[in-house]
């Protein structure tokens, strides 16, 4: 079925892109990458974390919540809980596009006691393109450079290997480009303009048959933002990706700057779960980026729905309301 995401992304290719346009997509991929401790930690009777990790059902009933609210445009998963909401019928008649992660390359393994970040990932896949296709035609490959030819010529094979496989079996992806986990010897360029020219290099030998929908990447701040957005607007849609909890202005400052730049999609995993109400926030991103509230003033109005709610803030609110994410400021 042909869902809203497919429109906005025709319009934002055709350079017809108005705020209402913005995609955001719940990333709720994490099992791939925390293990256990995915949906968090329970809490005790005094109102702290324990050590004892919440069950995966809790991590797919906020799945369940976010798809049926309709407040988001991709629900990104793994296969296992695409499988698990697919049975249920929960994307059945949904306007929300259901994604699986494609690909687990080691960088992503940071579950605890691990130690695999600290290297440049292998190139690594799990989930099988067939089984992925019974759920979704969507899927995310993710691919790290790191300045280092053995390394990145690996990680470009796999991701050309990926992509024959892919399209044999029509299956359609967007890519998600990291920043290494650790410091790289760009020899004095910055980061932001390394990832781009990777990018741009990466995909010009890129057939249109098998082009990626859009980007995630991290906010790089503004200059590097604007330079890749405004690169090839017809063909390469810019996404960003949300990276750890923040401050509930820090999601809505990542948000507004981004697009401000050019980024026209949010893919937010932490985010969103670790907010005190899912539903609330996005919401309120999508304020956020219509121009209807500032980023500061959204915070005001998202304590106040907690309140109206009986839900308590993680933290009060001249605490939410700082930046706290070096990138931002």
């Amino acid at each position: 079925m042909t869902r809203p995401l497919d429109a906005k992304l025709s319009r934002i290719r055709e350079g017809n892109y108005s705020p209402a346009d913005f995609v955001i997509a719940d990333a709720k991929d994490g099992d791939m990458s925390m293990g256990v401790a995915t949906p968090g930690f329970r809490t005790g009777p005094d109102g702290k974390p324990t050590t004892q990790p919440r069950p995966l059902s809790d991590y797919r009933d906020d799945m369940r919540k976010m798809t049926r609210s309709g407040m988001v445009d991709v629900m990104l998963m793994s296969l296992s809980s695409a499988e698990a909401l697919t049975t249920e019928g929960v994307f059945a008649g949904s306007d929300v596009t259901p994604a699986v992660r494609l690909n687990d390359a080691s960088d992503i393994w940071a579950y605890r006691g691990a130690s695999y970040r600290k290297v440049p990932a292998a190139p690594f896949r799990t989930a099988r393109l067939d089984r992925a296709l019974k759920v979704a035609d969507l899927g995310l490959y993710a691919a790290t450079f790191y300045n280092d030819l053995a390394q990145d010529a690996a990680t470009l094979n796999a991701y050309t290997a990926f992509r024959d496989e892919a399209s044999a079996a029509g299956m359609r992806h967007f890519l998600e480009v990291f920043n290494p986990a650790f410091d790289i010897d760009t020899n004095g360029v910055e980061i932001g303009h390394y990832i781009n020219d990777t990018i741009a290099r990466c995909l010009a030998g890129v057939s249109s048959e098998e082009y990626p929908l859009f980007l995630k990447i991290a906010y790089n701040g503004p200059r590097a933002m604007e330079e890749l957005a405004s690169y090839d607007p017809g063909k390469l849609i810019v996404g960003i990706l949300g990276g750890g909890v923040g401050t509930t202005r820090d999601t809505f400052e990542l948000v507004s700057q981004a697009e401000k730049y050019g980024a026209r999609i949010a893919l937010f995993g932490r985010k969103i779960y670790f907010a005190e109400d899912s539903t609330e926030i996005v919401a309120a991103m999508r304020r956020v980026v219509e121009g209807v509230q500032t980023s500061e003033d959204a915070v005001h109005d998202y304590h106040d729905r907690l309140t109206k709610k009986g839900i308590l803030p993680n933290r009060n609110l001249e605490d939410d309301l700082q930046v706290t994410e070096a990138v931002l400021k």
